[in-house]
């Protein structure tokens, strides 16, 4: 571990295996619709941060794992900040798309 690690967000690869190893995880893409049809993680949902507060997107279930991701992970940071104020206790921001090395959808 180097000296300025802790200044490195989330590493969105290592998070998108994690997604794809738990059971009924949700993958939220919480960049605005525009920004997702420009190209998104394959089976991830658009929930634009500015409407998390009254999406009928999130799950139902407070305990489904959610995995958080937008462009640069600052927006995911504060989606996930929300998230758990609205009572989801399985929440991980997973960083920026910006640094995504898997396929990307359109």
């Amino acid at each position: 571990m180097g000296f300025f690690d802790f200044l490195k967000g989330p590493d969105i690869n290592q998070g998108i295996q994690e997604y794809s190893a738990a059971p009924n995880a949700v993958l939220l893409d919480v960049r605005t619709p525009q920004e997702y049809q420009e190209g998104h993680i394959p089976g991830s949902v658009n929930v634009p941060l500015q409407d998390l507060g009254g999406s009928g997107d999130l799950p139902a279930g407070r305990a489904t794992p959610l995995f958080i991701y937008c462009h640069s992970g600052a927006r995911g940071r504060q989606a996930a900040e929300l998230l758990v104020r609205m009572g989801y206790t399985s929440v991980k921001n997973i960083g920026g798309i910006a640094a995504y090395t898997g396929k990307v959808e359109r």
